[in-house]
């Protein structure tokens, strides 16, 4: 018996376990006492029945098989073994002493691996039993590695093809098959699949097919199919050519995998890429693309293109109202609507103008979503500028019928601004620019119509950019001022407080309110204006209390909005403290129709003011329209009779009876009454004979800067030199006293 040292093998077991099975006790014993001195680790048993009651319960790494057994020989054994679970690919090496080619063929066809003659070369039968272990390892790793594979195929819905010329014919793998719905042993050929692809698109990928293997070429390909159930799918086709030993093209192998899903994200991306998600309009971008396309083609041909810009009237009443639930729905019916206006295409792919003709550009003509409320139609060809006006006036009457939206009726107009290619500009810049200055010259004359771009529109609106840009430099520069307009008193001929007003001193000129506080407020900077203004009240009650004895209040008019700030109380303090002044040196005023539009948002800040000592006057009072039970709740000191009431004081009876009404109501309810605008005697006299002696107006002074004021009072008031004064003192009756005393009214704010 010959003996040697194991050899080690890295990709075995370091004792591959060893199951021997042979009747003769000799040669079992033997042959275990020189696999054991080889590293083997061996269980034995001694005949077949013993074996498989072994392999019940524990799984060898190989099993050697003596071939002449009694009762259960070796053959019956090994196929026994295959029948069993976890058996089918252990590999088992039968040991014989025959050696005739009958036993050796019947080893095979009962499943041994190998076979091996019976013998005393025991280095020998180590290195078959070694051999075979490592084989087995290698078909177990090969065989992971196909189902991975075919796993991972199944997961990406790929699968494998052949083609080859001849009687190879068109092979698909297994999973290849289930790309097309098909299991393993169901049957697909060629034609088979031919005949899922649309008739219309058949032809085209033959032609292909066809081109492809003429020049011996990769075919690389998507191809939409319809499967045997129904479903559509597109699959992406990737093959490439093989080549026989003599360099001419055998056939063709290559990949099938389903690509629908990614088609299908590609598609959703691309759609958001270019089309609004709310109303599936074209977006900014593909507006942009689409009009730099129509210029192009404009320019080739010579023709024009009309861009309308849309924005919808106060759609923001309308969001803020209902909900901006309610305020989508809105705009996809707006969409709905505009897309009726004009020919609408969904999709313009990149290359379609070059290929479908010279007429292809009209394909570009749509309504898109610009942003927010601002939509866009594009004309791409147009004869002159009455076309593009027959599609606005279209337009303005597609948003004339009602909108049924949350549940309620709903009217909404439009803005419509017109630029024309070439004639308003040369790019989409320039167009989508210039039209924005016709759209809002409409929104300031009134809105609900269209307005064509003119170089005109364009000076105002340059003007207007200009304005905004000086007014946020004045209040860097310290520019805008406070004039004050004194309340008077006409029993006592005396100033019992002053209105602040604010002027722009721009230069030499002095701009009026009524030139910058719209566009203060338009654009937010009434704000940072407002807060300088009570600070400078401030100073100024303070600067009066020195020089002579002030201790009446300064009115300073403030937007509704700051009303609504929860620090507008915190402000004010700092501004009295800063200064030394009570809190009741500072009134504040709010126009009435203001008061009664945002009443629930204001409400609460007028409590907090109110606590702290800072009266609240209503301003323009009688040109609303106020509850009379907000009235009697609201925390108001004051109400100022306005000056178109003021105005036919002693001429028609009607002024007469309102302003006795606000009067009496004012009276009624605790407050006191002043009266603006006053700018004659005989509507001074008038009104000090209904019961109201607190005035103001031109008859007594135009608003002054502070110093002329303080001149004014010693000049006017003290010396009890004024007309009005000695009106007030018991002159009446005579005509001339219903002269104005200075300009027509105006110029207050």
């Amino acid at each position: 018996m010959n003996s040697a040292n194991p050899t080690v093998d890295q990709d075995l077991p370091e004792q591959p376990r060893v199951l021997l099975v042979d009747d003769d006790e000799v040669n079992l014993l033997l042959t275990a006492i020189a696999l054991r001195e080889r590293g083997f680790d061996i269980t034995e048993a001694s005949s077949g029945e013993e074996a498989l009651r072994t392999v019940s319960g524990w799984t060898p790494d190989i099993i050697v098989l003596d071939a002449m057994m009694p009762e259960l020989d070796g053959f019956e054994t090994c196929s026994r073994l295959r029948e069993m679970p976890g058996f089918e690919s252990t590999p088992v090496l039968m040991l014989t002493g025959l050696d005739d080619e009958a036993s050796i063929n019947r080893a095979y066809q009962v499943g041994a691996t190998d076979f091996f003659v019976k013998s005393t070369q025991w280095s020998l039968l180590a290195g078959r039993l070694r051999y075979l272990l490592r084989s087995s390892r290698t078909r177990i790793e090969l065989e992971r590695s196909k189902a991975r594979l075919a796993r991972a195929q199944d997961l990406a819905r790929m699968g494998s093809f052949e083609w080859h010329r001849g009687a190879g014919g068109f092979v698909l793998a297994t999973e290849a098959l289930r790309v097309f719905g098909y299991g393993p042993n169901e049957p697909l050929d060629f034609i088979g699949v031919m005949r899922m692809v649309p008739r219309d698109e058949r032809q085209l990928f033959m032609r292909l097919l066809r081109e492809v293997m003429a020049h011996n070429s990769v075919l690389v390909t998507d191809v939409a199919v319809t499967l045997v159930d129904g479903r559509q799918r597109v699959l992406h086709i990737e093959a490439e050519p093989e080549f026989n030993e003599h360099g001419n093209a055998s056939g063709y192998t290559g990949v099938i995998q389903d690509v629908t899903d990614r088609r299908l994200a590609e598609d959703k991306i691309r759609q958001l890429a270019n089309f609004d998600a709310l109303t599936g309009l074209p977006n900014r971008r593909q507006l942009i693309w689409r009009a730099e396309r129509a210029i192009e083609a404009a320019r080739r041909s010579g023709h024009e293109v009309g861009l309308l810009l849309i924005d919808l009237d106060r759609f923001k009443v309308i969001n803020d109202t209902l909900g901006h639930a309610a305020g989508d729905e809105l705009l996809m019916e707006v969409g709905r609507r505009l897309r009726a206006c004009v020919r609408h295409s969904d999709q313009i792919m990149e290359g379609l103008l070059e290929s479908v003709g010279g007429r292809s550009h009209r394909t570009l003509e749509a309504v898109g979503r610009l942003g927010g409320d601002e939509f866009v139609a594009l004309l791409p060809e147009v004869t002159d500028e009455r076309d593009a006006e027959r599609v606005a006036q279209r337009v303005l009457e597609a948003l004339r019928e009602p909108i049924f939206i949350a549940g309620q009726e709903c009217f909404v107009t439009a803005s419509v601004g017109i630029a024309i290619y070439p004639r308003d500009g040369t790019t989409t810049a320039d167009l989508l620019r210039n039209s924005d200055v016709a759209m809002y010259a409409v929104k300031s004359q009134g809105r609900n119509a269209s307005a064509l771009y003119t170089p005109q529109l364009a000076g105002r609106g340059r003007e207007k950019l200009e304005l905004e840009s000086a007014l946020h430099k004045a209040i860097e520069r310290n520019e805008i001022v406070l004039h004050y307009q004194p309340k008077i008193d006409v029993r006592a001929a005396r100033m019992v407080g002053a209105e602040a007003l604010m002027r722009w001193q721009r230069g030499d000129k002095l701009v009026p309110p009524g030139d910058f506080i719209p566009l203060a407020e338009e654009t937010g900077l009434i704000v940072p204006l407002s807060e300088w203004a009570l600070r400078e009240a401030a100073r100024q009650a303070k600067v009066w209390q020195l020089n002579f004895g002030f201790s009446d209040a300064i009115a300073v008019n403030l937007p509704n909005r700051l009303f609504e700030r929860s620090d507008l109380v915190e402000h004010i303090h700092q501004c009295v403290s800063a200064y030394g002044v009570p809190h009741r040196a500072i009134q504040l005023e709010i126009t009435e129709t203001g008061l009664m539009k945002d009443l629930q948002n204001v409400i609460p800040a007028l409590h907090r003011l109110n606590e702290v000592g800072v009266e609240i006057s209503i301003d323009d009072f009688g040109t609303g329209y106020s509850s009379l039970a907000y009235l009697t709740t609201l925390p108001i000191s004051e109400v100022k009779i306005d000056r178109s009431f003021v105005r036919d004081l002693g001429i028609t009876p009607q002024s007469s009876a309102v302003v006795t009404a606000i009067i009496a109501l004012a009276r009624s309810l605790g407050l006191r009454v002043i009266a603006e605008g006053v700018e004659t005697l005989r509507q001074m006299e008038v009104l000090h004979r209904l019961g109201c002696s607190v005035m103001q107006g031109f008859l007594f002074s135009r608003p002054l800067a502070a110093d002329d004021l303080e001149r004014w009072l010693a000049q006017t008031v003290l010396p009890r030199k004024a007309p009005w004064i000695v009106q007030a003192n018991g002159l009446d009756g005579d005509p001339a006293l219903s002269r104005p005393l200075s300009s027509p009214a105006g110029g207050q704010r």
